[in-house]
């Protein structure tokens, strides 16, 4: 299991596609053909996903590309699915290389960012 550091409650489709490494078009239609990924939309109608959606689309990605079923087939195992739900849970990115790079490089930004600011403000309180 990898660690990604501080973990988001949200992801972009954007970094999802990045994540799981499936084109943002892939994502859309894999929502209208599978009923349990139902991402929430923000005020902006923008879709937010949860590291519940994301193993679910790697899960899906694993039926589809690694052991062949069709949609109609993946439908049927997907009716067993129980995705973790642990809140101390870490996103698994399991054979994802090249998405693990690029999460490390932009959670590090958003790492040193949040602490950054973390220690901003600590340092006005205690003046």
């Amino acid at each position: 299991m990898k660690s990604l550091g501080i973990k988001k409650l949200y992801y972009s489709i954007s970094e999802v596609s990045k994540i799981t490494d499936l084109e943002q078009y892939v994502l859309r239609y894999w929502e209208s053909e599978f009923d349990e990924l139902k991402p929430a939309k923000n005020r902006a109608g923008n879709r937010i996903y949860t590291n519940r959606d994301i193993k679910l689309i790697l899960y899906i990605k694993k039926l589809l590309r690694d052991e062949r079923y069709t949609i109609e087939g993946a439908k049927q195992v997907l009716k067993t699915y129980a995705p973790d739900t642990g809140l101390g849970e870490q996103l698994e990115l399991i054979n994802q290389p090249k998405a693990r790079m690029k999460i490390k490089d932009e959670q590090l930004r958003s790492d040193v960012t949040e602490v950054k600011s973390f220690l901003e403000d600590l340092l006005k309180k205690l003046n």
